[in-house]
């Protein structure tokens, strides 16, 4: 049976403008209720999320103050032959509806030639959040609370901590726990062996990525690892116990000693570059996937 093209149904509907509206209303302090998180689970055989995304069960939200800000239909559809198309037109993503625990989490991408807006001529840009909490549009009206899995040339690995503060002042504080030195520009980097540091927001950036990074559209460093543009890049992040490990195309190239929260929601963002994904997979921890 051939996947249904168009992401179109009421629930997501309903979702997406509800998200823009409580995005766009600026809540008084008072007024702040988060919602309630679903019960995490371990994973134990594999999802197929690229599934989800078919049968509907995503939640999506695009921040619509952005200089772009598509439709989700038309930012996330599928190809004739079965591959995610993300255009890249907007700021935001795709969310699971479920929240997780302890799994592998694989997906194969590989980038687009088009870009957007004030990222035109900037490095592709993308990512991974896991372990999600809070509203939709909390950091920067555009992403919720987590830990994200960076997905942008010359910097496939990096880890992102985004604990961003509500109106009411409070923070909906995540922390990764690492072995990390610091590069030449200043920015901490994973170095195992080195003393441990604790990131409450920012980066870590993994282990080799180049020290002349610039943020240009086609930028790739002499040590990269992942797969030149148009070419399938394999990113695996294992997510086990308190700890994350990244790994791009077999290497391994990050990783988090401790993480809070340790469970969560996982979304797949949009960020004006264009990208394809063959395959969006959760499996257990202890599995490795065939290529």
């Amino acid at each position: 049976m051939k996947p249904s093209f168009a992401l179109t149904t009421v629930a997501t509907a309903l979702v997406l403008f509800a998200g823009w509206a409580a995005a766009a209303e600026q809540p008084s302090a008072a007024s702040i209720v988060l919602p309630p998180e679903p019960v995490a689970r371990s994973v134990t055989t594999k999802i197929d999320l690229l599934d989800d995304v078919r049968r509907g069960r995503m939640e999506y939200f695009i921040n619509p103050t952005a200089d772009i800000h598509d439709d989700p239909k038309h930012i996330f559809s599928f190809d004739p032959d079965g591959v995610l198309h993300i255009s890249g037109r907007g700021y935001g993503g795709m969310t699971t509806i479920d929240g997780f625990r302890d799994y592998r989490l694989v997906i194969e991408f590989k980038w687009g030639e088009k870009t957007w807006g004030k990222r035109e001529k900037a490095s592709r840009d993308n990512g991974i959040l896991l372990h999600c909490r809070g509203p939709q549009g909390a950091s920067g009206r555009t992403w919720m609370a987590g830990i994200e899995a960076q997905i942008i040339e010359g910097g496939v690995g990096d880890i992102l901590v985004l604990s961003p503060k509500l109106a009411d002042g409070s923070t909906l504080a995540c922390s990764v726990i690492a072995e990390a030195g610091v590069d030449a520009n200043g920015q901490p980097i994973w170095s195992p062996g080195s003393a441990r540091r604790t990131i409450t927001a920012g980066r870590l950036n993994w282990q080799h990525r180049a020290a002349d990074w610039k943020d240009v559209k086609d930028f790739r460093g002499k040590d990269d690892v992942d797969s030149p543009c148009g070419e399938w890049t394999r990113f695996e992040i294992l997510a086990r116990g308190n700890a994350l490990e990244y790994f791009v195309n077999g290497v391994k190239v990050n990783e988090a000693i401790e993480c809070n929260p340790r469970e969560g929601r996982i979304l797949l963002q949009t960020e004006a570059a264009e990208m394809f994904v063959r395959r969006y997979e959760l499996h257990p921890p202890g599995d490795v996937p065939e290529k």
